[in-house]
């Protein structure tokens, strides 16, 4: 059977135990949507592991764009995360050039090592995706999240097509997400994914307001249809 996995962004505990209730089958913990998603306060980790069950993974990133802000107290942050709890993690740093940051990468995943990890947007927003994505598998990560373009899902279909012919291959998923519309499951299913992300898709009063779990369950029973 087909593994699907379907992940909702939570910002706080209220988000996660609404997207459960929906059947999320797992959560993107993040803080500042208005900066793309940032590593959320340690104690909003506890009390998110605390409210679900479902596998949470945290985001890493102290700055806005794709480059560490200050990757020192970027890795404290990933120590602490994993003090407080958590078991898998979400990262991804590109260099001035738009390659991947192999050693910024390393850099953190020595502080969450033999944790589950994505490698998010950054490869969208590279010089090459395409060719980033072989850099990125050897980074060890299990999931990519991409939208196949930094202007979304609409305009990166066809890197998505490219990089869903790789993942039996090369032992990593392919997680859709960004601008990511439920009418467009039917057909990235055809093309080989099995996950999808998504975040303001299932919050009706916009990042100012929390997860519905209906909007949740709406997504959920599309992509367990589909596949």
């Amino acid at each position: 059977m087909v593994q699907t996995v379907f992940e909702v962004i939570a910002l706080d505990a209220t988000d996660a135990t609404a997207a459960q209730a929906g059947g999320a089958d797992r959560l993107e913990l993040v803080a500042d949507m208005a900066s793309d998603g940032l590593t959320p306060p340690v104690s909003t980790i506890r009390e998110v592991l605390s409210a679900t069950d479902l596998p949470v993974r945290v985001m890493l990133r102290d700055a806005t764009g794709f480059a560490p802000g200050d990757l020192s107290a970027l890795r404290r942050a990933a120590a602490d995360a994993r003090g407080a709890g958590a078991q898998e993690f979400v990262l991804g740093f590109l260099d001035a050039a738009g390659r991947v940051d192999e050693a910024a990468c390393a850099a953190v995943l020595a502080e969450i090592e033999g944790c589950a990890w994505t490698f998010h947007r950054a490869l969208d927003n590279s010089a090459d995706p395409l060719a980033s994505w072989p850099v990125v598998v050897g980074l060890g990560c299990d999931t990519v999240l991409a939208a196949g373009s930094p202007r979304g899902v609409a305009d990166g279909l066809p890197v998505l097509r490219d990089l869903a012919a790789r993942q039996e291959r090369d032992g990593v998923a392919v997680l859709v997400g960004g601008g990511l519309r439920l009418d467009q499951v039917t057909g990235l299913t055809a093309a080989g994914i099995t996950g999808f992300h998504v975040g303001g898709a299932v919050r009706p009063r916009g990042w100012e307001g929390p997860v519905d779990a209906a909007a949740v369950r709406t997504w959920a029973d599309e992509v367990v249809n589909v596949l």
